[in-house]
């Protein structure tokens, strides 16, 4: 049998622990984000609730459960991004409809 070098525990693993830490972020990053956008779909579609009531509802939300997970000032930026891209779809909505 041939030996081995090998020392069980030796190697260098930052690398894959730098990766692993990535991914979870990104799940949880990508988790949150959806349960906004059904949530925001599910208020203004399911319950009629007006477009700017259910996104300020959102937006809150997303902002207390970044502020709970400790997911820093990159999520609050991202929720305040998300919300202003919305604000402009709706009123690009809004004025379209007035054409028709």
């Amino acid at each position: 049998m041939a030996e081995s070098d090998y020392v069980h525990g030796s190697m260098d693993v930052a690398e894959q622990n730098r990766t692993f830490e990535g991914f979870l972020t990104g799940t949880v990053w990508g988790s949150a984000i959806i349960i906004l956008v059904v949530g925001y779909a599910t208020l203004t579609v399911a319950t009629g609730m007006h477009w700017m009531i259910a996104l300020a509802l959102m937006a809150g939300l997303g902002i207390a459960g970044g502020m709970f997970m400790g997911m820093g000032i990159a999520w609050i930026a991202a929720v305040v991004g998300m919300t202003a891209i919305a604000v402009v779809v709706q009123v690009l909505i809004g004025l379209f409809s007035l054409l028709s």
